[in-house]
């Protein structure tokens, strides 16, 4: 199997998205849609480095035992690569041939595309999980409302084709000696997900599992570290709430014999995926040990209400406060109630079908007004198209049951943008943190208020002694509708190379701008002068509700990327992130300073002087 390759580009290869194929084996041919811009706003697109979408080719033949075997289709992707994607697949299966089609994921973009697909190839047969083909009869006929007047114009939709539904994991023959074994591996995110291994070569094509969103047309990354940054960020956007979901797929993986894992996102992995199923393990461990919880139950017609629960576990992930996903539409009703009860606090999301919510979601409002405890809080959203009487309902019943809201409910209609997305993020945060100081508020009460043991430890007593100088960092990425900015006060700040110049800066994992400073985004450093610190340290010190813009009011200059300049500033710099590290509660952060000025010359640096190094 090759670990690169030189790609045939297709037609549409100048196009904004395109498709070209990658020969994998004689008989398999990887089809990769490329999309050099984000495809949508949803949280794990935030790195902005495009996406790739990965489908698999097995060509016809006929197997060792001379059985004619049709052309095997894997994990073909959503609508949005749909015309270069059909224009490809067509120059290599005739209309006229028995297409059968894996279908790893199912959600409304996908189906449309299988809905082409049935158009074109009239033969088509559908292989799908038990989940996977009850989402696809669901979905088939379902159509996104465009107007209050709009019907769904079924009549014009082709037939939903025959579906082979896998039941359990199964292996089948294929053509030119390849032999496919196909693996429910079911989460909360994506209860119709399949898994397919091809025995011959080693490859597991894992759909979302270990996916990262770039644009590649390189068949595998070059190397560990030019992939970790993406599929962390992948894991922590989509994964982490699933984390024991998540590790059963694991364990079932473990058992293969991999030579090379190819995602349904990203280049493949050839030669560090032991390291990575590691990493997945380490990130998911973490999640576990959390001692607080948050039960995150939802159900989404068309993705964007899951879209906002991602954002919102995000943050509350960011605290270290564990997330545990719950797709009510596939959940028996033991697991609710166990997350319902064992949990800190409940999230209850919905879109609204038809003037209602979805039934699951109507049984597990009532369970959680049945069995939650009214001293924790709840939140609710959702979105909708042209009324929201499901996040009204889940509103009026929940406040008349006593509960105690965490946040105003966050109704949404349609798709949220980045923005909207941002503010779930940052509210998720913030419900983390207030759990956390009720849990330190209790355990000073049971502690009868003694001295914290870290802060009367000498070794954190020295380590307050290390002082830096006080700045605020100050970040805006994207324009428009994706326009981004954020803003914190830092002291943890020292230089860290001569040539290049760079820096580095510690950032709390639960600062909202965090998200803001991955590998290759710009933010300055405005350096504070020395008596003239006040009026920036209380501007940045403030609590700022979620979404809320950190530099209103203020009167900003700008460096020549564009980012906002403190004018009272001694200094500032320009910087550009180039390494990210992961040092316990903190992201320690690589710049390189790209342009700089001096402000005051006269002035000096003002200095953060601390009594304990157990806090700022």
């Amino acid at each position: 199997m090759p670990a690169s390759s030189s790609p045939a580009v297709s037609p549409a290869a100048s196009a904004a998205r395109s498709v070209i194929q990658i020969p994998i084996e004689p008989g398999l041919i990887c089809l990769r849609g490329l999309s050099p811009r984000r495809l949508r706003f949803e949280v794990e697109y935030g790195l902005e480095r495009g996406t790739s979408a990965n489908s698999f080719l097995f060509t016809a033949g006929s197997t060792p035992a001379g059985k004619a075997v049709p052309p095997v289709l894997v994990h073909p992707p959503g609508d949005s690569f749909a015309e270069p994607y059909l224009e490809q697949l067509a120059a290599l299966v005739p209309a006229e041939a028995e297409l059968k089609v894996i279908v790893g994921h199912v959600n409304p973009n996908r189906v449309a595309l299988l809905r082409r697909l049935a158009a074109h190839w009239p033969a088509l047969m559908l292989v799908a999980s038990n989940a996977g083909a009850r989402l696809l009869q669901d979905l088939w006929s379902q159509q996104r409302p465009t107007g209050p007047e709009a019907t769904a114009a079924t009549a014009e939709l082709p037939t939903l084709p025959s579906i082979d539904v896998v039941k359990q994991e199964g292996c089948r023959p294929l053509a030119h000696g390849f032999r496919l074994c196909l693996y429910p591996a079911p989460t909360p995110r994506w209860p119709g997900s399949l898994m397919a291994f091809e025995e011959s070569t080693g490859l597991l094509m894992s759909g979302k599992f270990f996916s990262a969103h770039l644009c590649s047309s390189d068949w595998a990354e070059a190397n560990r570290s030019s992939t970790e940054e993406d599929r962390r960020y992948f894991y922590d956007c989509l994964m982490a709430p699933m984390a024991r979901q998540v590790e059963a797929v694991l364990n079932r993986v473990d058992e293969l014999p991999i030579r090379t894992i190819a995602p349904g996102h990203g280049p493949a992995i050839s030669e560090s995926w032991r390291s990575l199923l590691t990493d997945y393990r380490r990130w998911g461990a973490a999640q576990e040990r959390a001692k607080l919880s948050v039960a995150l139950l939802f159900a989404s017609a068309y993705g964007n209400t899951a879209a906002i629960a991602d954002a919102l576990a995000q943050g509350v992930a960011r605290t270290g406060v564990r997330v545990e996903s719950i797709n009510c539409e596939f959940t028996p009703a033991d697991k609710l109630l166990e997350a319902i009860r064992g949990c800190d606090a409940v999230l209850i999301g919905s879109p609204t079908l038809g003037g209602h919510a979805p039934t699951p979601i109507v049984s597990a409002l009532g369970s959680l007004l049945a069995e939650g405890d009214r001293a924790k809080p709840v939140g609710v959203f959702g979105s909708f198209g042209w009324s929201g009487e499901a996040l009204e309902l889940l509103e009026t019943k929940l406040r008349d049951g006593g509960f105690r809201f965490a946040f105003e409910p966050i109704k949404v209609k349609f798709s949220p943008d980045a923005a909207t997305l941002k503010t779930c993020e940052e509210t998720g945060t913030a419900l983390g943190r207030s759990l956390q100081a009720e849990q330190r508020r209790q355990q000073r009460r049971s502690s009868g208020g003694g001295l914290n043991e870290s802060r009367s430890n000498p070794a954190v007593q020295a380590l307050g002694r290390v002082v830096g100088s006080l700045c605020v960092l100050t970040t805006v990425k994207g324009s428009g509708e994706s326009r981004l900015s954020g803003a914190m006060v830092a002291s943890w700040v020292s230089q860290a190379s001569f040539s290049p110049p760079g820096l580095t800066v510690a950032v709390a994992r639960d600062r909202a701008v965090e998200a803001l400073l991955h590998v290759g985004d710009v933010f300055a450093l405005n350096v504070l002068a020395a008596g003239r610190e006040s009026g920036p340290m209380k501007q940045f010190l403030q609590p700022f509700a979620p979404g809320a813009d950190r530099f209103a009011g203020l009167n900003l200059e700008q460096s020549p990327a564009g980012q906002p300049v403190l004018p009272e500033a001694v200094a500032w710099l320009e910087c550009q992130v180039k390494q990210r590290m992961e040092c316990g509660d903190h992201w320690l952060i690589y710049a390189q300073a790209k342009a700089g000025a001096l402000l005051d010359a006269a002035a000096t640096t003002a200095v953060h002087q601390r009594r304990s190094g157990a806090n700022y």
